[in-house]
């Protein structure tokens, strides 16, 4: 059983290599190709950990950390190779991009240092670094480059600030509406990512509803119990 347990934390480690050929995409100018291997890594981070409760792998192998393991990946996958692709895809000036992307790392960095980046109801405290669907939405939308800048700055400095971002699994209000929201989210971005980020209108404002949809329900106020 231990055995077993531990090819969980193979499985968590794969996203490593994910994150890995997403960056070789994304050197090559393959951002459709870039984000579905990041889409895959995703994948592998919402399950892993359905396995390993299952296996009960934290008490069969105290060694090894599954938390540590998840955020040096997430930490890959989420800020490192999605800060590549908005430095070098050219959505902004080098002169922008770059203080763009040592913002994006350094902040993502600190973020997964955060004891308390979850509240006591399983909210995100913080924009919680999800840089890869900001560099998804920027490759996507291909706004101007002071308005890709501005949202930028102003997603680095939410990171610090103690406002509500949902956790589309562990939260429990709305929980279907939101794992609905997220399904739908998957359909439309694989469609967008098969074509080449260019999916037509009616794909594109679908995203665009599902992430104001994200950004909106952790700000509504928690209705009280009587």
């Amino acid at each position: 059983m231990r055995a077993l347990a531990f090819t969980v934390h193979i499985f968590t480690a794969l996203g490593a290599a994910l994150g890995l050929l997403a960056l070789f995409a994304a050197v090559r100018d393959e951002w459709a190709m870039m984000f579905l291997w990041l889409g895959l890594a995703l994948l592998v981070d919402g399950i892993d950990g359905t396995f390993a409760r299952a296996l009960h792998v934290a008490e069969r192998l105290p060694r090894w950390s599954g938390d540590a393991l998840d955020l040096v990946i997430d930490f890959v996958t989420y800020v490192f190779v999605p800060a590549y692709a908005i430095v070098a895809s050219g959505i902004m000036p080098l002169a922008l991009g770059m203080p763009a992307g040592f913002a994006i790392v350094m902040t993502g960095a600190l973020y997964f240092a955060d004891g308390s980046m979850k509240t006591a109801d399983n909210h995100f405290r913080g924009f919680p670094a999800v840089w890869n669907l900001i560099a998804f939405y920027l490759l996507l939308l291909k706004p101007p480059a002071f308005v890709a800048a501005a949202a930028i700055a102003i997603l680095a400095v939410l990171t610090f600030v103690p406002v509500k971002f949902v956790h589309p699994f562990r939260v429990s209000r709305l929980r279907h509406l939101t794992i609905a929201m997220l399904t739908l989210w998957a359909v439309l971005g694989l469609v967008a990512v098969l074509n080449d980020l260019a999916p037509g209108p009616w794909i594109t404002g679908g995203l665009c509803a599902v992430a104001l949809y994200f950004l909106v329900i952790g700000l509504l106020p928690e209705r009280r119990s009587q």
